[in-house]
């Protein structure tokens, strides 16, 4: 049986649904799942809407449900900007 075709109004409803973003914290989805749900521009541009922060990293996007801002630190535990 074919798995149900989902639209990307309906990924994007069910990616912001999770508990993670009701509560200010972070999820992560597939660089490839994203632009072939939704596309990069459409993806980032409801990310912007809402005040997120993302990274991308290693075939992932890792998205930062808040308005904090997002520091990287090195190995020392000091602050580095890219």
């Amino acid at each position: 049986m074919p798995l149900p075709v989902i639209t990307a109004d309906r990924w994007l409803l069910q990616l912001f649904s999770a508990r993670a973003v009701a509560e200010g914290g972070v999820v992560r989805r597939r660089i490839r799942d994203v632009d072939r749900m939704v596309g990069e521009a459409r993806f980032l541009a409801e990310l912007q809407r809402r005040g997120f922060r993302v990274a991308r990293n290693a075939g992932q996007y890792v998205i930062f449900c808040n308005r904090e801002p997002v520091e990287l630190l090195d190995l020392d535990g000091e602050t580095q900007i890219p």
